[in-house]
């Protein structure tokens, strides 16, 4: 976990910042998750520590952070961000509404993503992408746009409050990152 978050911390945006959580935590008054087994009521506590390790990275007080009627989390006035669990790891981006509307994360154990999950993730033109890579690789790549399709989601739900399938987004990765566009019509988002 300490090598995913570092590698994170060096590619943020200007004024997002990172906060994590491992360890088994507790949920603060306000942060319910009714019926949930042990091990998902344990990843919910690590967001929500994660959260409050980023809001005291940005200069804000440590709040409480509950669930939404849609089960997204209600950030507190000011910040917005994302919340990503992963093999017992929690990571959490944040950033003050001032600088931005929404902002994704998604984490994944690196394996590939399953074939029969392609169809359902990849565009054609994604799909093609991925054949230019060796069959061994594929899968990973198929995973690499899985990932970013889901950040990108985060980021505009925080948004749009708007649910879409995968087909919805189109991903191109760049040297730098990847850019995300809407293949089909969403409320509107400006730049």
């Amino acid at each position: 976990m300490p090598d995913i978050a570092a590698r994170l911390r060096a590619i943020l945006p200007r004024g997002a910042v990172l906060g994590e959580s491992a360890a088994p935590v507790a949920l603060w008054p306000g942060e319910d998750l009714p019926g949930a087994v042990p091990a998902r009521s344990a990843e919910f506590a690590a967001g929500r520590s994660a959260v409050r390790q980023a809001l005291r990275s940005l200069g804000l007080a440590p709040v409480a952070i509950p669930m939404g009627l849609d089960r997204a989390p209600i950030w507190p006035d000011g910040a917005t961000g994302s919340i990503s669990h992963c093999a017992g790891a929690c990571l959490a981006v944040m950033g003050l509404t001032r600088d931005y509307r929404g902002l994704g994360l998604d984490i994944e154990p690196l394996h590939p993503l399953p074939t029969e999950l392609w169809s359902t993730v990849l565009r054609p033109e994604e799909h093609n992408q991925i054949n230019d890579f060796p069959p061994s690789q594929q899968g990973l790549q198929a995973l690499r746009i899985f990932v970013a399709k889901e950040a990108a989601y985060k980021a505009q739900y925080a948004i749009t409050r708007q649910v879409f399938d995968f087909q919805t987004l189109a991903v191109t990765w760049r040297y730098h990152g990847f850019t995300a566009e809407f293949c089909s019509a969403v409320l509107p988002i400006e730049k």
